[in-house]
């Protein structure tokens, strides 16, 4: 593979197909490799002193800088960090992730790449999901929808053995914000789970997701008003506020569309099995795939993940569980 170009070229920097990925990755000093090239595209990089120079290059993969002799490896600092499972796994989880437009849950992803432990999957599954939220991505802007929706999600609970699964329905609220594109379309989209529809709750998004002075579209609860010194404000008043008034969907066409493809994934992918405290990264992966619905190359989505991958910080499998989750 040639040195890495600023708009990455398919079947140059990244796999076209699976085929191509099993001829790429056979061995983990191959996979070791390409995420040396992915976290460092310009060069190595010291995570401790931040010289730029060649390191030392020691048995299992070990890079030592040669300023401070600060030792490490590809993985370390990552997603990746301290893991035991090969990379060359890893890699193709990446690519069983990326390569289906609906995902994986984690049980699907057991039984494609034959792990022993549900755990394992589960716990790939949810580091990947925190590197799929991009640091310093670009805000909303234009003309933005924003309004919430509730997800019925279902935790699965342990019984004994021949007992069946029983299983507690949560009502969680969402909080939906929409680019709408003209003359018709949509463009990106951001997610977050909220205690409750408050100003409290619902403001902090918005400014945190949506550019000043873009603008905002909403129905005519109150809960919105302390934004429209900093935006365009345009309120519908519609039938959840007032028996007389239009139907929502009229108004606000993004965030129902939205709400109902995230429904319909949940649903179908996971099951509707999510536990609320895990609903967040579950919303994340679901914002980077509509994000990137347009793209023409899978293989594209594979290279952008572990590219975000190589730039997140570790979390351990206790961090992520907390508890004994058996969600999708």
């Amino acid at each position: 593979m040639s040195e890495f170009q600023p708009t990455p070229t398919a079947g140059v920097d990244y796999p076209r197909t699976w085929s191509q990925f099993e001829d790429w990755f056979v061995t983990e000093e191959e996979c070791a490799r390409y995420l040396e090239r992915l976290r460092w595209p310009e060069g190595f990089v010291c995570p401790s002193c931040a010289t730029k120079r060649d390191p030392y290059r020691s048995s299992r993969g070990r890079l030592i800088c040669r300023t401070c002799r600060h030792p490490g490896t590809v993985t370390s600092g990552t997603i990746f960090d301290k893991t035991r499972t090969p990379l060359k796994v890893w890699l193709a989880a990446a690519w069983h992730l990326t390569s289906q437009k609906s995902g994986m849950s984690a049980l699907g992803l057991q039984r494609v790449l034959g792990f022993g432990s549900y755990q394992t999957a589960w716990t790939i599954l949810h580091r990947f999901r925190r590197a799929m939220v991009r640091p310093g991505r670009e805000r909303l802007k234009g003309i933005v929808e924003v309004d919430q929706s509730y997800l019925a999600i279902r935790e699965r609970r342990d019984t004994p053995v021949g007992k069946g699964g029983k299983r507690r329905t949560t009502k969680a609220v969402v909080v939906i914000a929409v680019e709408i594109l003209e003359p018709k379309g949509f463009g990106r989209i951001r997610l977050q789970q909220i205690e409750e529809e408050s100003t409290a709750s619902v403001e902090p998004f918005v400014r945190a997701v949506v550019e000043p002075g873009s603008v905002l579209r909403t129905d005519g609860a109150a809960i919105y008003r302390a934004l429209q010194d900093d935006y365009q404000h345009e309120r519908t008043v519609i039938k959840s506020v007032m028996p007389d008034a239009i139907p929502a969907h009229v108004p606000l066409p993004g965030v129902h569309r939205v709400a109902s493809l995230l429904k319909r994934w949940l649903l179908g992918t996971h099951q509707g099995a999510v536990k609320p405290a895990h609903l967040d990264h579950y919303l994340d992966e679901f914002v980077f795939r509509f994000n990137r619905r347009t793209s023409h190359s899978r293989g594209l989505i594979f290279y952008r993940l572990l590219e975000q991958a190589v730039q997140t910080d570790p979390i351990t499998y206790r961090q992520i569980a907390r508890k004994s989750p058996r969600e999708g």
